[in-house]
């Protein structure tokens, strides 16, 4: 321990001050860094929350004990990443988040024994507008939504009834399409009994009016399901002509646009044919009919009239008559055809094609634009017309042009790669995070920490002694050399600072000679004297 104390007193204030703040800003920087390090990936565990749901779902967090943090005003929560899958089931099974609505968990309370049928029915109501607007907001391009519905009580003895009907509230996330529209209607309307679609009434979140629900509005949904048909039609063969183009020029390097004029009549027709030789027996009817008569010569008596008369002999006449009728009924061969032609028939497409050249690096390699061969741009004229069905009879139309793309294509950096520094953002973030502490270790170890060290290593430089003549003729060594403060004093020039060294080597000398003669005094005074005779002489 005192040879401890002995070494930091040697030290000095200066260094031991230096020595401190070193350690303390070295023990700063690695705890700092080991705590960024160490600690967990924050990610997303739940986002676009409502203050319900994030009251809720961090009220269950800190009962658990979970680390988290809020974001954007509460409506985001981020927790550990490892933790992400664990708690979503856990909340799940509490019922969260619930979107900032009541499903049918309304009826798990077990305060509802005696609620009467009014309640219940309000009840069940308000499960129903939460459940569907928990599944119209889990759309994709819907954030959240808002139904209400209106579904009239039956009464007693009443024949009539009122239909229900619904009014819905979007909040879009840019803009819907008419079969988004519809699919949002029908859904609605198959989950509530009795409603029908025409009477669901859409509003987007800045006031517009996305669907009526009037009703009576079947014109209208045909003509957009004909228009829809239309854009199908187009999209498909467009896709279908992009990707072969791809394979043949490279992606992107190809522009496709398809035209198609659809006949939106719809035509019933039915024919009747007869076929003459196409006889054929339907019934056949046959009747004959004989007739035979007797006359007889001679008067005619009382007697002759008389029962058992006999007859007298006499001459007799008879007559014969046949009559044979034959009916036969034939049944003509008939055909009958009913054709029904469904609007959406192509009646003439037109596909125009536009792509882009070739390039090939010159000597310094610059790409340099080269365009295609008319040849192949034939040959993709021939794929182009059988993907798409090229029927001439109806007028279709297919044009390749061969023209250059304002951009020149671009090299794909990561064309090459095999999936082994395929990062995803979260951990390019955390390198990025990781390279500025380096950079900021680096940094203070060089401009902080080196200086500190090397003033603590750096010994200090003894001050130069000076011989002074004291008042009995003997030589006296000052130890103390008066400091000059003045700023001049830091500009040494350096053959000042020569001397100076210069001087303290001889001071060094001097003082060894009087270490000697103070060892040796007899033979310091012999040599003396014999110096001083060598004088005389």
């Amino acid at each position: 321990m005192n040879g401890l104390i002995d070494f930091i007193k040697t030290l000095g204030p200066a260094r031991i001050a230096a020595m401190g703040a070193v350690a303390a800003i070295l023990v700063g920087v690695f705890a700092f860094i080991i705590l960024r390090v160490t600690s967990p990936q924050m990610t997303t565990l739940y986002n676009e929350l409502t203050l319900e749901d994030s009251a809720a779902i961090v009220t269950q967090l800190e009962s658990q004990g979970v680390q988290f943090q809020l974001a954007r005003q509460g409506a985001s929560i981020l927790v550990a990443k490892e933790q992400v899958a664990m708690l979503r089931m856990q909340l799940a099974a509490e019922g969260l988040p619930t979107g900032g609505s009541i499903g049918y968990e309304i009826f798990d309370r077990s305060d509802t024994l005696g609620a009467t049928s009014f309640v219940q029915n309000i009840n069940h109501l308000r499960a129903m507008e939460g459940e569907l607007s928990r599944t119209i907001g889990s759309l994709d391009r819907i954030r959240n939504a808002r139904v209400h519905l209106v579904v009239p009580e039956r009464q007693l003895f009443q024949r009539d009834r009122r239909p229900p009907s619904a009014s819905i509230v979007l909040n879009v996330r840019g803009a819907l399409g008419p079969g988004e529209i519809r699919a949002v209607q029908h859904l609605v309307a198959t989950a509530v009994d009795g409603l029908d679609p025409d009477r669901v009434s859409i509003v987007d979140e800045s006031g517009r009016l996305l669907a009526s629900g009037a009703g009576g509005d079947e014109d209208g949904m045909i003509s957009s399901s004909l228009q829809e048909r239309t854009t199908a039609i187009e999209g498909r063969l467009r896709n279908q002509v992009e990707e072969i183009l791809n394979s043949v020029v490279g992606p992107g390097r190809a522009r496709v646009r398809v035209n198609a004029e659809v006949d939106f009549n719809r035509l019933t027709e039915t024919t009747e044919t007869f076929d003459p030789e196409g006889q054929v027996v339907r019934s056949t009817q046959t009747k004959e009919e004989a007739t035979s008569s007797v006359s007889r010569n001679g008067q005619v008596t009382v007697g002759n009239e008389l029962p058992n008369a006999q007859a007298q002999e006499g001459e007799e006449g008879r007559d014969t008559a046949s009559l044979t009728e034959e009916v036969v009924n034939y049944e003509i061969s008939r055909s009958t055809r009913t054709e029904v032609v469904e609007a959406g028939q192509v009646r003439r497409l037109s596909v125009a094609v536009l792509v882009d050249g070739t390039y090939q690096p010159d000597g310094d390699g610059a790409p340099v634009y080269t365009p295609r061969s008319q040849e192949t741009l034939d040959r993709i004229a021939v794929l182009v017309r059988s993907a798409v069905g090229f029927d001439q009879n109806r007028g279709d139309l297919v044009e390749v042009v061969n023209l250059q793309f304002a951009l020149p294509p671009q090299d794909d950096l990561m064309a090459d790669s095999n999936g082994l520094f395929d990062f995803t953002r979260d951990d390019i973030i955390r390198f990025a995070e990781l390279g500025v502490l380096f950079l900021i270790t680096i940094l203070l170890l060089l401009f902080v920490v080196r200086p500190l060290l090397r003033r603590i290593v750096t010994p200090e430089e003894k001050q130069p002694q000076e011989l002074m003549i004291g008042p009995d003729g003997t030589l006296v060594v000052e130890t103390e050399v008066p400091k000059e403060e003045d700023e001049e004093d830091e500009f040494v020039i350096e053959w000042l600072e020569q001397a100076r060294q210069e001087g303290a080597m001889q001071a060094s000398s001097i003082s060894k000679v009087g270490d000697m003669i103070k060892d040796h005094p007899t033979e310091a005074v012999t040599i003396v004297r014999g110096w001083l005779d060598e004088q005389a002489a």
